[in-house]
């Protein structure tokens, strides 16, 4: 039985020794409690700090340890897709090098897949304590958008910290789309998963890559990837204020035949008119971001591209 260790790296030199101390002691605890070999699949997302030395270095010690390192920085998604690509495991797993997601759950969720009739043993965190809370706030409401807006359910505080079977990441290969969200893939892609608790973890050393608005800019296109009702509110709203619109022209009808007034009030006819055309924008916008995903996924651009990889050397 072989599991595969998928890690997507950016600027993480300064965790990676401290990420491989851990991880280490935990599967060698699991080789001799399952006698299963481990394969780690480290993925360099373009790191523009020493990461790629020292999963070379490693590798070099540890014939088990693969890297790939991508030409410039795709993103986490496009990391965790050529891991996914790479990985030959029985079990798959996906986590985080910044020990946030703690390597000693490894064991609970291969026993889970082992004894248990799961297909996914996922993480999901029980607490947001040490977030600032105007990011906690923005991420409970997502969680609430996305499992009202759209059929793939998401769990509120899951991660991608997960062990699959290889059932399941060859359904998440299948999915080949080139704007991907993998929350909502995996929760698309269906299978029976058992959830684990567990408590937030800070970092054990650097920095988050993650800003609020990049987090902002993931969500949307989370939204915009597994959800078609942004559409459905731009329409909603064009017909209320054409209601809106009919009801005004003939209060004014009936007040000039009955009352004999003139149309009054030109500030607030320049401000309907402001109001008018920003929800005419708004609802631009909407469209428009729908159709930039479209026009994305139409030129067939690759997901990511290798600049070097002993994987590649392996195969060739």
């Amino acid at each position: 039985m072989l599991v595969s260790l998928i890690v997507p790296c950016y600027n993480e030199q300064e965790v990676l020794p401290v990420f491989r101390k851990e991880t280490s002691a935990v599967v060698e605890k699991l080789k001799e409690q399952y006698g299963c070999s481990f394969e780690y699949i480290l993925v360099d997302d373009g790191s523009k700090d020493g990461t790629l030395s020292y999963m070379k270095s490693w590798h070099e010690e540890d014939p088990s340890v693969h890297y790939i390192s991508f030409s410039r920085n795709f993103g986490k998604e496009a990391a965790l897709y050529a891991g996914l690509s790479s990985a030959k495991g029985d079990y798959i797993a996906v986590m985080d090098a910044d020990l946030q997601d703690p390597p000693e759950m490894l064991g609970e969720m291969l026993e889970v897949l082992t004894n248990e009739d799961y297909d996914i043993a996922a993480a999901r965190r029980t607490s947001r304590e040490g977030e600032p809370p105007i990011r906690s706030f923005f991420a409970d409401r997502f969680y609430e958008l996305m499992n009202h807006s759209s059929r793939a359910k998401m769990e509120n505080g899951a991660r991608d910290f997960r062990l699959m079977k290889r059932c399941v990441v060859d359904a998440v290969l299948s999915m080949g789309e080139y704007n991907r969200f993998s929350k909502g893939i995996f929760s698309w892609v269906g299978f029976k998963t058992k959830w684990l608790d567990y408590t937030h973890v800070d970092r054990a050393k650097g920095t988050t890559k993650w800003s609020f608005w990049s987090l902002f800019s993931y969500a949307i296109d989370g939204i915009v990837g597994f959800s078609t009702s942004p559409l459905l509110f731009a329409a909603y709203l064009g017909l209320f204020m054409f209601i809106i619109s009919i009801i005004g022209i003939l209060f004014i009808i009936v007040r000039r035949l009955l009352f004999y007034e003139p149309v009054k009030g030109w500030a607030s006819l320049a401000c309907i008119i402001l109001f008018c055309s920003g929800v005419q924008l708004l609802c631009i916008g909407i469209i428009g971001e729908y159709l930039a995903k479209t026009y994305l996924e139409v030129k067939h651009r690759p997901i990511y591209l290798v600049r070097e990889s002993d994987i590649e050397k392996e195969e060739d």
